[in-house]
């Protein structure tokens, strides 16, 4: 299984490296253990953690509250629980498997 992916329960956990305030929100690819997305949010108040909450939701067709920040939350490294998920799915929507 790819590093910034791993099982937890009856969800995921994704290891994830943010860069906000690009041109579009989009899955970037690999930026070395961790899955890179580009958050066209600022990373001012929130904004940025908030977008990529509801891009994760939207992606992988889970509620807002199954996406759950674990740590990261000012930090362009950022750990994301989804819950209701398997890894294959989260692989398969975001582009990577």
């Amino acid at each position: 299984m790819a590093d910034w992916i791993k099982s937890d329960g009856d969800g995921v956990i994704l290891l994830l490296h943010i860069q906000p305030g690009a041109k579009k929100t989009e899955v970037a690819g690999l930026y070395g253990n961790a899955l890179k997305i580009r958050l066209a949010a600022p990373p001012v108040e929130g904004k940025a953690n908030d977008a990529l909450h509801a891009f994760l939701a939207k992606k992988l067709g889970a509620g807002r509250k199954a996406v759950e920040l674990v740590s990261g939350e000012t930090s362009r490294t950022k750990r994301v629980r989804i819950l209701g998920v398997a890894a294959k799915d989260v692989r398969a929507a975001l582009g990577m498997g």
